[in-house]
């Protein structure tokens, strides 16, 4: 179960990070800022939670 929520969580990541990056290529192809700015901060967070949840799911393993 720990490891379909993993791929649910994986999957998530990308799909955002994917986004973000589609953002950032038309706003700054198109010339619209905002969608380009939009886009870097979409991914920062994204990063950024993502790397929160991975360091508390490595808090979490047992000691052998």
């Amino acid at each position: 179960m720990a490891q379909e929520r993993w791929s649910a969580m994986m999957a998530l990541f990308l799909l955002v990070v994917l986004v973000a990056v589609v953002l950032g290529i038309i706003g700054a192809a198109a010339g619209l800022g905002y969608l380009l700015a939009i886009g870097i901060v979409l991914l920062a967070v994204d990063v950024i939670f993502f790397a929160v949840r991975l360091s508390r799911h490595a808090g979490r393993r047992p000691a052998r």
